[in-house]
């Protein structure tokens, strides 16, 4: 709620003084919009921390509050670096050095990997060790999520879904090994941000009103990273109790990184792309899968939702090995991938559907050319160009 209302003001307020940056070429959107809506988001989750900590539920969190300032600290500082990068541009290498500081803060304060569960045990990492694969797995995430950032809701939708799947993981692992506990902070954590984002998400859905912008799209992914870390890095195997497969021994590991898959899978193709072309790997260009999704001939929003199912489908997989037998959860993977790559994919037999009947039977006047959609316009327009040129050779 404190998110919301902070949102809508913030968004009005920005329109009112011109707070917002010019439209640059890559952007999807077609009015200027206001790019600070990570404000609102920081300062609704600083008041649920404030709430909590005075709640009986949440005592044993707060006992020891050296992580919780270490993780509103360091939101601050990425919130600032993003606003500061949201109004004059930051180059890449001082985002780059904030975020390395923000995580280093976290490590520093005790909000490390400590430990990676495997199958038979526990790899224990020495303190070097774990600091360094923590500060590279904030980083890494903090830039996934923001390098998604493009679709208006996307990643307040995408955070939605995937802090859920882990709060309900981490819920049933928290009551497994500490019946007596039910909260701890990694739970917290993705409670806090679930509340952000859906009180942001109205003004951020199709069109949007108001921009999360780096400060919103980097204060998500240090906050999921910061719940990922604070369980994985706890996890004992020895004392799940989940069903007699070996499948759920890894998900301490591969929920983290399922629920974060598109955003990973996005952040890899750009940092390859770009290096291949001999660009820094922060440059911005217009190729992300969002992006690709529009030019397939996706609408905004079903671009939003094609993101959303692929977020879902995968999560919930990595759920149901906890419950059921291996099999339902791989068919359920299955079937959901299934689904969701027809989707995806179904702008281009459309299209080449249209490109068949343009070629078969062609509009005769511009007023069979206006009865057309915008995508079988534009399909239109492309087949006769190729025609003409094909002709004039």
């Amino acid at each position: 709620v404190i998110t919301f209302v902070l949102a809508t003001v913030i968004a009005r307020l920005g329109m009112k003084y011109r707070l917002y940056p010019a439209i640059r070429e890559r952007d999807v959107h077609k009015r200027p919009t206001p790019r600070l809506g990570g404000i609102a988001m920081f300062l609704g989750i600083i008041t649920a921390f404030g709430v909590a900590s005075q709640l009986p539920q949440f005592h044993l969190i707060f006992a020891k509050p050296g992580p919780i300032f270490a993780i509103l600290g360091s939101a601050l500082m990425i919130v600032l670096l993003g606003v500061a990068d949201d109004i004059w541009d930051l180059d890449w290498v001082t985002k780059l050095a904030g975020q390395i500081i923000a995580a280093g803060l976290l490590a520093w304060q005790g909000v490390q990997l400590t430990s990676l569960p495997i199958v038979g045990g526990v790899v224990v990492l020495s303190s070097y060790t774990g600091l360094i694969i923590t500060v590279f797995a904030i980083v890494l995430v903090m830039n996934a999520i923001n390098f998604i950032d493009g679709l208006d809701g996307l990643v307040a939708g995408v955070a939605i879904i995937a802090n859920g799947a882990f709060f309900i993981y981490t819920y049933i692992l928290v009551t497994r090994i500490a019946a007596a506990e039910y909260f701890n902070l990694a739970l917290l954590i993705s409670a806090v941000l679930i509340g952000a984002c859906i009180g942001f998400l109205p003004l951020n859905w199709h069109p949007a009103k108001l921009f999360m912008g780096d400060a919103g799209a980097l204060l998500v992914g240090l906050l999921m990273a910061t719940s990922a870390i604070s369980v994985t890095g706890q996890v004992d195997l020895a004392a799940l109790q989940f069903s007699k497969q070996l499948i759920p021994a890894f998900i301490p590991i591969l929920l983290p990184l399922a629920i974060l898959l598109i955003p990973l899978l996005d952040f890899g193709l750009a940092i390859f792309r770009r290096l291949r072309a001999g660009k820094s790997p922060f440059s911005a260009d217009r190729k992300h899968l969002h992006h690709r999704l529009l030019d397939m001939g996706h609408s905004d929003v079903h671009a939003v939702l094609i993101f959303y199912s692929w977020t879902a489908v995968v999560s919930i997989g990595c759920l149901l090995f906890m419950y059921f037998d291996a099999i339902w959860g791989v068919l359920f993977v299955i079937v959901g991938l299934i689904v969701c790559t027809a989707f995806t994919l179904a702008p281009l037999s459309r299209r080449k559907a249209v490109e068949a009947t343009v070629q078969l039977s062609r509009p005769d006047d511009e007023d069979d050319v206006a009865q057309l959609d915008p995508l079988d316009e534009a399909a239109y327009d492309a087949t006769s160009t190729e025609t003409s040129t094909k002709e004039t050779s």
